[in-house]
C-alpha cells in the first residue's frame, strides 16, 4: 500500500563512497504494488532532506497521474562534472542494489543523463534503469524491447522521444495555461530558466507552437531577445551540460545575469533548474502571469503564496513536469510504444486536462493549483488505504 502524501517516507537511506567520502541518499516515501518509482540526480550540496522532498513529490505524481507505483528518489552529493563522477554513480547503484533490483525504478534526473544511468544499470548486469518492473512482466525480453524502442524513438530536431518527453510534457502544461486564460499561442511569451534535458524540451515544444520565447538563462547568465529568441540555434549551442556557446549568440540577444530571468516580463515563467529558485526573496522579482513548475521544488511554500497573493497561480512541479515520469510508465505498462505519436497525443490530452481542472479552481475562486491538484493526491491515497494493487505488465 501507498503512504500519504504528507505522512513520514517509508524509507531513509544514506550511503557514504568509501573511494571519495561523498555522500548519496535514497528515500522511499511509498510503495504500491511493491515498487516505487524516481529518479537519481547527483549534485554538489544535495542533501537528505531534498532527496526526501523529491521522493514526496514522485508520490504526488504517480497519484496525479494514477499510475500504479509508489514514489522514492535517489541522490548524490557530488559533482557531475567531476571525472570521477560516473565512478561515483556506478559504487552508488551498486550499493542500492537491492532496492533496485526487486523494487526502485529509477531514471535520469539533474547530473545523470538518461544513457549514462542505462550504461551503469547495464555494467551491474541490471540490463536498464527500469530494470525492477521490467522484470515483473510476462515477458521481460519484449517489454524491454518496448521500453529501448520507445526511449530510442527518433523526433523532430534531431533528438531521442525519452530525451524530450518531459519537457513536451511542460509545454503543454504552458499551453494548457494558455487554453484556460483563452490566449492565443503566438501572442503568449515565455522565459524559461534552465536550457537542460527540461527547459530545452519545453522551450522547443513552445516555440514550435508558436510561442515567443523571450528568454531563457543557463549557469553562465540569461539571454533576451524581447522578438523572441532562435531555440533551435541556442539548443544546437548547448554543450553536454545544458551550458550556451556565447560566442554562437548572435549580438542583438542581450546578455544579462542569471537571475534576470526571473524578473524577465513574460506572460508565463518556467523555472527548469535547480529547486527553490523562487524564494521570499525573488518571488516580487517576478513578473509573469503563471508560474509553470518545469524543476522538482522550484518554489518554495512561501514564495508560492506571495506569488498566489499577487494573483500569479503556479502550476506545480507534481503536474507540469510529470510527463517523463507518466510516459515511462505507459511505455512499460504497454499503453503506448516506439511512435512519438501517440505519446504525444496521450500526454497532450492527459496534461491539459488536469491544467483544465487546476485553473478553473483558480478562475472561479482564487484556490491555488497545488491544492486542487492535492486533492487528486488524497483521492489516491484513500483508494490505496481500502485494497492491495497488483501491477501487470505485458
Amino acid at each position: 500500500m501507498g503512504l500519504g502524501h504528507a505522512d513520514e517516507p517509508l524509507l531513509r537511506l544514506t550511503w557514504t563512497d568509501r573511494l571519495t567520502g561523498a555522500h548519496g541518499y535514497l528515500v522511499v516515501h511509498s510503495l504500491v504494488s511493491g515498487l516505487a518509482t524516481g529518479g537519481t540526480r547527483m549534485r554538489s550540496g544535495c542533501t537528505l532532506s531534498e532527496v526526501e522532498d523529491l521522493a514526496r513529490g514522485m508520490a504526488a505524481k504517480t497519484a496525479t497521474f494514477d499510475l500504479p507505483v509508489g514514489g522514492a528518489k535517489g541522490g548524490i552529493d557530488f559533482d557531475p562534472k567531476h571525472p570521477g563522477a560516473r565512478g561515483v554513480l556506478t559504487r552508488f547503484c551498486q550499493a542500492m542494489r537491492p532496492w533496485l533490483d526487486d523494487h526502485w525504478v529509477t531514471a535520469e534526473d539533474l547530473g545523470v543523463p538518461q544513457h549514462l544511468i542505462d550504461e551503469v544499470f547495464a555494467e551491474l548486469g541490471l540490463g536498464q534503469s527500469y530494470h525492477a518492473a521490467i522484470r515483473r512482466s510476462a515477458d521481460a525480453e519484449r517489454t524491454l524491447r518496448r521500453v529501448h524502442a520507445g526511449l530510442s524513438a527518433p523526433v523532430p530536431g534531431g533528438l531521442l522521444l525519452g530525451d524530450v518527453i518531459g519537457g513536451y510534457g511542460v509545454a503543454q502544461a504552458c499551453l494548457g495555461v494558455a487554453s484556460a486564460w483563452e490566449w492565443s499561442p503566438h501572442d503568449t511569451t515565455v522565459a524559461v530558466q534552465g536550457i537542460g534535458t527540461m527547459g530545452g524540451g519545453a522551450a522547443w515544444y513552445l516555440h514550435e507552437a508558436g510561442m515567443r520565447i523571450v528568454a531563457v538563462a543557463d549557469a553562465a547568465g540569461t539571454l533576451y531577445d524581447p522578438e523572441g529568441l532562435d531555440v533551435p540555434a541556442l539548443l544546437e549551442a548547448r554543450d553536454h551540460y545544458g551550458e550556451i556557446d556565447r560566442t554562437r549568440v548572435p549580438d542583438h540577444v542581450r546578455q544579462l545575469p542569471r537571475s534576470a530571468v526571473l524578473a524577465t516580463e513574460a506572460d508565463l515563467l518556467v523555472p527548469a533548474a535547480i529547486s527553490y529558485a523562487l524564494t521570499p526573496d525573488n518571488s516580487y522579482d517576478v513578473r509573469a502571469s503563471a508560474v509553470v513548475e518545469a524543476a522538482n521544488a522550484a518554489t518554495t511554500p512561501e514564495a508560492e503564496a506571495m506569488l498566489a497573493g499577487r494573483g500569479i497561480p503556479v502550476i506545480p512541479d507534481f503536474v507540469a513536469n510529470a510527463g517523463a515520469a507518466a510516459w515511462a510508465w505507459w511505455l512499460i505498462l504497454g499503453q503506448v510504444g516506439a511512435d512519438p505519436t501517440d505519446s504525444f497525443v496521450k500526454l497532450r490530452a492527459e496534461m491539459q486536462a488536469k491544467v483544465a481542472l487546476l485553473l478553473s479552481a483558480w478562475n472561479a475562486g482564487r484556490v491555488p493549483p497545488r491544492r486542487t491538484a492535492l486533492e487528486f493526491v488524497t483521492a489516491r491515497d484513500l483508494a490505496e488505504s481500502s485494497l492491495d494493487q497488483v501491477l501487470t505488465i505485458p
